[in-house]
């Protein structure tokens, strides 16, 4: 059986989007790589082994187009309610926090924050479906 290791994306600022990251995830640098041309900084937490790989190719100097392929990361918290505003106070800027019902009961409790490349995170209520 396959287990899911990390994720990719590619940043432009490897310092802008590793406080980005640990402010708002509280995710850390486990390893950095340098390689000739980009570099690849794995990210992760306490609460679990899977990781985002940030790339930062080191002539880019575009913003990347992320297209309508890209859909979000997703993490589960166990208070969204004090998370949002914490993200609040911190400046993040997280969009609104928004109820999802399915069949006439709470689905989901969530929001959404983007990083300073766009990338779209879904802040989660832990709980049922969303571990």
């Amino acid at each position: 059986m396959a287990r899911m290791i990390h994720s990719m994306i590619r940043v432009r600022d490897e310092t802008a989007s590793v406080a980005f990251y640990a402010k708002a995830l509280g995710l850390r640098v486990a390893n950095r790589y340098p390689f000739d041309g980009f570099t690849l900084i794995y990210l992760r937490n306490d609460e679990q082994t899977f990781e985002l790989e940030l790339t930062v190719n080191a002539d880019r100097t575009e913003p990347y187009q992320l297209g309508d392929g890209y859909g979000h990361l997703a993490v589960s918290v166990e208070d969204v309610e004090a998370e949002h505003a914490r993200m609040v106070s911190e400046g993040l800027s997280p969009q609104p926090l928004k109820t999802m019902p399915l069949e006439g009961v709470e689905f989901a409790r969530f929001f959404f924050v983007a990083d300073g490349d766009g990338y779209k995170i879904e802040v989660l209520q832990r709980g049922g479906r969303f571990e």
